[in-house]
């Protein structure tokens, strides 16, 4: 055999050597349960919000079958993107809830120094889309699964994976209805958000709308026969300025946030088509981030109502025109009391002194309302979050095992 025919053969070997590699490290029934191999696995999914996050939820579901851990999976509000339920120990309400989500940003435009679903370790550090926010946490619940398994555990471990946190939170909304719905509610809950391994009690909510005008077209030369979606819209974005600043000023204060107010802003504004013609449709996003205390359909409706006067100008002798509201967002605060059983065993566990609020939100807030208490900390830092070369410490991967252990072992009963 000539050298050119063996050097193509020696090729492909090693390709489908490496591809069998690759397989076998990713196969959830063999993959050992090391943070980092997990990590791996899990960053290797594109699980963008875009997409269907099915295939990363099977390969959950063959390694918590491969550690005979019972689950179900849900529907989780849209096509193709599903939640996931697993208990350890007896299958009853009450016990610990770890909980993550599974999907995360895009890196559309991103400047990334390698790819971003291929994991990379250098100086301590793991790069990946993903590793901080939050895939890191849900790879040390996964890890932990052999040591919950080997618990005499009186109380249930409930494991809960969700979909489409990053856009609208709808999947911890489907599913705390559906754990409820099979009676098997947890009572506490730790959302692993990355907070540094620092417990957060209380963040703001988000309240989002889309705000569409339409007008009356006409030729620009005589703006007496239309009526002008661009100009009602920018008295509407107007008004919506004014109430920020009255927020920042009038608003309720809760210490610990920054700001300590609830905000509002408008992000984003359309409309029009060409110049010569009365725009008769235009669009913007308003949203608020709201304190605990203060609820975003309450702020909505002040908008509403501040807003109909703009709303009936253009219904005048104008069929079809007028204001409507598309709800994008609705996340509620969270708010656990300081002294609440649940924070003070997280500050003894993880060694904190001190608690958080943060001004961002989470689904801690969604569950806290569904009656599972529920408390934020995980670890990686928030500033890694949705950035190119996106990281978690290996450090702060090794501190959350140690302290989700434990918290199973103390929740739990566990002897």
């Amino acid at each position: 055999m000539s050298i050119s025919i063996i050097k193509p053969l020696q090729a492909l070997w090693r390709l489908a050597t490496n591809v069998l590699t690759l397989q076998s490290m990713t196969d959830p029934r063999t993959i050992p349960p090391r943070v980092e191999t997990i990590l791996a696995a899990l960053v290797s999914f594109d699980t963008t919000s875009r997409h269907s996050n099915l295939s990363i939820i099977e390969w959950i579901e063959g390694y918590l079958a491969a550690h005979d851990v019972s689950f179900t999976r849900y529907p989780g509000g849209d096509d193709g993107k599903w939640n996931l339920h697993a208990v350890i120990g007896p299958e009853k309400a009450g016990g610990m809830a770890f909980a993550g989500h599974v999907d995360c940003v895009p890196v559309d435009g991103q400047d990334w120094s390698s790819d971003p679903f291929v994991l990379r370790e250098e100086n301590g550090r793991l790069y990946g889309r993903g590793a901080a926010d939050m895939k890191g946490y849900v790879a040390c619940m996964l890890a932990a699964v052999p040591d919950f398994k080997a618990m005499d555990l009186p109380k249930p471990i409930h494991l809960l994976f969700t979909c489409d946190e990053e856009i609208t939170c709808d999947g911890a909304r489907h599913l705390i209805e559906d754990i409820k719905q099979a009676h098997l509610l947890p009572a506490l809950c730790m959302v692993g958000e990355p907070t540094m391994m620092t417990p957060v009690i209380a963040h703001k909510g988000r309240f989002a709308v889309r705000v569409r005008l339409v007008g009356k077209p006409g030729h620009s030369s005589l703006p007496q026969g239309g009526k002008n979606a661009l100009h009602a819209m920018g008295r509407a974005i107007a008004i919506c300025a004014d109430e920020a600043d009255r927020l920042s000023i009038e608003g309720r204060r809760v210490d610990g946030f920054v700001p300590p107010y609830t905000t509002m802003q408008v992000g984003l504004a359309s409309g029009g088509s060409i110049l010569n013609i009365i725009p008769e449709q235009a669009e913007f996003d308003v949203e608020w981030r709201n304190v605990p205390g203060d609820e975003g359909s309450v702020e909505f409706e002040k908008l509403r109502e501040a807003l109909s006067p703009l709303d009936e100008s253009l219904r005048e002798d104008n069929p079809g025109g007028g204001i409507s509201y598309l709800l994008l967002v609705d996340l509620p605060p969270l708010a656990l009391a300081a002294d609440h059983l649940l924070t003070e065993l997280t500050c003894q566990i993880t060694g904190s002194n001190t608690t958080g609020k943060v001004s961002y939100g989470t689904e801690a807030g969604i569950y806290q309302r569904g009656a599972m208490e529920s408390i934020v900390c995980g670890p990686g830092d928030i500033a890694q979050a949705h950035r190119p070369d996106e990281f978690i410490a290996k450090e702060q991967l090794e501190r959350c095992e140690t302290v989700i252990r434990d918290f199973a072992r103390r929740v739990s009963g566990a002897a």
